[in-house]
Order: C-alpha cells, then structure tokens, then sequence
C-alpha cells in the first residue's frame, strides 16, 4: 500500500511512508572515526594539576599553628618590655639565657650553683614524694574502689583534704620533720596523692559487674580478681591519675622551695628576685615550663606503651 488510512474523529487521514534509507554519506564514517580518537585521548589525558585542590598534611597545619602562637605570643611580650619599661625584652632574655645555659652545672658555693643544678635537686624531691605518694594511693585507690564500705568511709576525709593549698601542709611537715628538705617532700606527698587515689577508685568502679560475677562463681582469689581483671581495666584510669600527680608535684615543689630555700629551682627563682635580675627569672620560668611539659609526655609515652587496648 502507498498510504495508510487512520480513522479519528469520525474523519479520515493519510499518512506517508517515511523515505527508504539511503546508503551513508561517504565521509560519515570518517568522521565517526575521528571523534572517537579524540573522546579516547581525552580520557586518557589527566586532568589538569591546577584544578586539584591542595590539602596540607595535619603536622604541618598543627607546626605552623604552633610557629604563629609563639611568634604572636614573643611580638606582645616585645610590646609590653618595650612600653611598659621594667620587664626585660625578648633579646635581653635571650642574651641572659646563652650565658646561663653555656655553663648550668657551676658551683661556687652550697648556695651559688648553676640552673642544672637547681633543677635536677628539685627533680629529685619530686620523685621521692611522687614516688611515696604512688605507693600509697594506687593500692589504697583499689581498696576504696573495690570495697563500698572503705569507700564510705574515706569519701568525707577526701573530700575536706583534697581542695587544702599544697602550701598549707608545708609548716605541718617542719612540724613533723624539723627540716626544710623532709618537709617538701611530705607537702610533695599530700598534694599528689588525691588524684591518684580518686582516679583508681573511679577505675574499679567502671569495671562491668558482670566480669567480678564470674570471676565469683569462678571461685578466683582476690589476688586473681586484681591481676586478670582489675588491673588491665583500671590501668588508663591509673595512668591519667599518675600524670595529673605529677604535674601537681612539678608545682609545689617550685613553691615549697621559694619558702624552705636551699638548692632547687624555687629557691634559684627567689634568690634571683632578691637580686633583681628579671632576665633569669624569665629564664626560671620557661625551664620550669619545659621540665613539666617533658615530665607530662613522658608519662603520656608510658600510658601509650602499656596500653591494654
């Protein structure tokens, strides 16, 4: 048929047969061709290194930050020396802080030694209180925490103990001792003993019940029960404990020794105010400063490294 007739509204139409299809153009094919070499070179080809969006590395951004604050923090101290008058610069300590540091291990008298000196003596009486207060409060922690009836008890004597100046123990310990040096050492040992006690007994109590239930129909020593269950549970609360201690420790010892004198970073710190060179007292601060930042990375260190995670 030529045409094909379509009924619709009651009329009739007619429609045409669409053209036979004739044989392709002669250069279609080429450029057919052509165009898939050029979509395939342009998959091939990487994408513009302009384009890509740079995303620094997080120590860089976190190295820079640091740079930024402690130029920024160095900029206002240079203000303030420079407008206010009585505190030395940042250079005038720095110059002070070459001569001081080219010889820290002097001695030219029991009350006349170098920097070196000083902090070692007071890393000393830290770690000997630390270290008595560590003895003490971590088992004590594990009684107070594992037992309701101790914890009961000694909740009201910590909690009036606790919140006492380091400083107001110092005379209690010349009391006891008759000496400057014991003396520091008990203030050392009060004041870091709490948050090592508190934060052991806050780890027992964390412990699912469930674990000391079968460990009770187990039938386990109370030996048994602290090694295998207490004690790698407890462990990141102890840790946390131990690096607050010694960050209290680092601070009283500083102050004890302003009062009881002798060798130590505190008296060194006192003895240069009395005369009056500000420079090193800067210099003190900044030691005393970077000492306790080691102190708190190393114990961050050992808490990492023990891990029961």
């Amino acid at each position: 048929m030529s045409s094909i007739a379509l009924r619709k509204n009651d009329a009739f139409a007619v429609v045409a047969p669409p053209p036979p299809a004739g044989p392709p153009h002669p250069s279609a094919a080429a450029l057919t061709e052509s165009a898939a070499r050029v979509a395939a070179r342009g998959k091939a080809r990487p994408a513009p290194t302009g384009y890509q969006r740079f995303q620094a590395p997080d120590w860089l951004l976190k190295s820079i930050a640091s740079v930024l604050g402690f130029a920024l923090f160095v900029c206002v101290w240079a203000a303030i020396a420079k407008f206010g008058g009585r505190i030395p610069g940042p250079v005038a300590v720095w110059h002070a802080a070459v001569t001081i540091f080219a010889d820290p291990f002097y001695q030219k008298g029991p009350n006349d030694q170098g920097i070196g000196w000083n902090v070692l003596s007071s890393l000393k009486r830290v770690g000997i209180g630390f270290g008595l207060a560590a003895l003490v409060g971590i088992p004590l922690g594990f009684l107070i925490g594992r037992f309701r009836f101790l914890s009961d008890m000694a909740a009201p004597m910590i909690a009036i103990l606790r919140p006492v100046s380091p400083l107001a123990w110092l005379p209690i310990g010349l009391l006891l001792f008759k000496a400057a040096n014991p003396a520091a050492i008990y203030a050392i040992f009060i004041c870091s003993l709490w948050p090592m006690i508190i934060n052991t007994a806050v780890g027992v109590r964390q412990v699912p019940q469930d674990y000391l239930n079968v460990a009770r129909v187990l039938n386990l020593s109370e030996w048994k029960v602290f090694t295998k269950i207490l004690f790698p549970a407890v462990l990141p609360y102890m840790l946390t404990g131990v690096r607050l201690s010694i960050g209290i420790a680092w601070l009283v010892i500083v102050a004890a020794e302003m009062l009881t004198g002798g060798v130590g970073i505190g008296f060194w710190v006192w003895d240069e105010w009395n005369n009056l060179k500000v420079e090193h007292i800067i210099i003190a601060i900044f030691t005393i400063g970077i000492v306790g930042l080691l102190l708190e990375q190393a114990l961050m260190l050992v808490a990492r490294r023990f891990s029961y995670s």
